[in-house]
């Protein structure tokens, strides 16, 4: 079993694991780092796997792009006892996981699965407070390609969890190159806030859901940190880190009409998630409770201050795409 308090691994010679992560992207990536440090050994796609940075150790890397029809090699996933996927729905809306590799799924030994969505199905609740018993109110377009995603995977009858995530950020994402550079731009909207959540508490908490007992993994998990805020009172944390200036601030409704489609999106909807089925039910411990913790570990890491993830013991703290 896997603990994520103390980072060691102790699986049950009886239930080897071998797990599955569909997508290399950035959150694939760092959670397949965290599952070979613990003694995991794994599979990792990426749509162009000739080029992708190498596996870690204990790892394969093969090849998987639903919009090109590039297919893994069925061999190479022979006896994976445990799926994460990462990957967003296509053009159509569809999953490209199970519309492509649904067949393949079904044959596998699979003891878990679970699959990363998006807090966005909840919607837009003006700042109120949802939990997963919260009805879900998607916005048609991304967040309701998302939906209908989650309820795909439940229905297939594997052994399925899916994981609510908001804003994803980490080393890489944050707010230091763009402060540094001048390009960074203070917005503030009254009432605003977003939830966030640090790339190495996905990992964590989904690998602290992998290792407990079938019965205790409820099918919803938001995985979110402790403290919703504004998005100007992180980037006012970063510059003090930085010890540097501030942008102007600017009013929202003055500067939205210079913002991508995107981004307007993101601002549109203003909620708050709870966090206490994963940090109170299931017991886990988020490595960066706030930003602050977070955007100091992430500076340290982009500076070269502190080893990565896989080489350092892990923190113990308390428990996003929007």
């Amino acid at each position: 079993m896997v603990t994520t308090a103390d980072s060691t691994s102790v699986l049950n010679p009886g239930r080897p694991v071998k797990l599955l992560v569909l997508g290399g992207g950035y959150s694939g990536r760092r959670l397949a780092s965290q599952a070979a440090r613990l003694g995991i050994p794994g599979v990792l796609s990426h749509r162009q796997p000739a080029t992708a940075p190498p596996p870690p150790p204990g790892w394969r890397r093969i090849g998987f792009d639903s919009a090109c029809g590039l297919q893994p090699d069925p061999d190479a996933l022979s006896g994976v006892t445990h799926l994460i996927s990462t990957i967003a729905p296509d053009r159509e809306g569809r999953d490209p996981v199970l519309h492509q590799l649904g067949d393949l799924l079904q044959a596998l030994p699979l003891q878990w699965l679970g699959y990363l969505s998006t807090t966005g199905v909840y919607g837009d609740t003006g700042g109120a407070w949802v939990d997963e018993h919260s009805p879900c109110q998607a916005r048609p377009g991304r967040s309701a390609n998302r939906l209908a995603c989650e309820q795909a995977w439940l229905a297939t009858g594997l052994p399925v969890q899916v994981f609510r995530l908001p804003g994803i950020y980490g080393p890489g994402r944050t707010p230091f190159a763009a402060l540094r550079s001048g390009s960074s731009r203070l917005l503030h909207r009254p009432s605003q806030v977003f939830c966030r959540i640090h790339v190495d508490d996905i990992g964590g908490a989904l690998l602290h859901c992998l290792a407990l007992p079938d019965q205790q993994r409820p099918a919803l998990v938001n995985v979110s940190d402790d403290l919703p805020c504004p998005a100007s009172e992180v980037l006012g944390y970063a510059a003090h880190l930085l010890n540097c200036k501030l942008p102007p601030l600017q009013r929202y409704d003055d500067a939205s009409s210079e913002l991508s489609p995107m981004a307007r999106s993101f601002w549109s909807e203003c909620r708050r998630v709870r966090n206490d089925r994963l940090t109170r039910q299931l017991g886990y411990r988020l490595r960066y409770p706030t930003y602050r913790e977070g955007l100091r570990a992430s500076l340290a890491e982009e500076d070269g201050t502190a080893l990565p993830l896989e080489g350092q013991p892990a923190a113990e703290g308390s428990g996003s795409a929007t």
